[in-house]
């Protein structure tokens, strides 16, 4: 008996070949594939794919700032003379920015921890720092991934995970490329 039905999406285990179930004929199956053409193969050959696809909002708004924010240049790897610089630290605990974080909301916190970090970057920028690290924290992971499509739109600088025996993985180091 097999798993098999007429109608399932299936796809080949060897091949890239996709499309859906015409005819059942013992272990062997019949599948219309998607470029239109029928097909036999083992049942054996064979993989159901899943029809539900399951997408956050969060996921479909993290594609959409992919979609819109340019790509940034890809700058090759950070040499280890670079990585031993002197370099600023800026930490965007919202509580090292604001005197009392209780009384903002999540959205605010996020937006003026953003703001601080997008200032302190251009302040660098323009005081030719090489190298900033910027303290995030670990928590849900959100401002990381904001700061990382802000760090994108530049093109004169490279962003990584800073040096986990100091920070562990809560901060990102940034070189910035000085044209001189």
């Amino acid at each position: 008996m097999s798993q098999f039905k007429i109608g399932d999406r299936v796809e080949t285990v060897d091949d890239v070949i996709k499309g859906v179930i015409e005819s059942i004929n013992g272990e062997l199956i019949t599948l219309l594939s998607d470029d239109g053409f029928p097909l036999t193969f083992s049942d054996h050959e064979l993989v159901c794919m899943s029809n539900e696809i399951h997408v956050s909002n969060f996921e479909i708004a993290q594609i959409k700032k992919e979609k819109e924010s340019p790509k940034r240049k890809n700058t090759g790897a950070v040499k280890t003379k670079e990585r031993t610089a002197p370099k600023m630290e800026v930490d965007l605990h919202i509580n090292q920015l604001v005197k009392n974080p209780k009384q903002l909301g999540k959205y605010e916190m996020l937006n003026l921890q953003l703001d601080t970090a997008k200032r302190q970057l251009e302040f660098a920028i323009s005081k030719k720092i090489q190298k900033v690290v910027f303290i995030h924290g670990v928590g849900e992971g959100i401002l990381k991934e904001e700061l990382g499509y802000m760090f994108g739109k530049y093109d004169n600088l490279k962003y990584y995970d800073a040096e986990y025996q100091k920070y562990g993985l809560g901060a990102t180091e940034v070189y910035i490329f000085q044209n001189h």
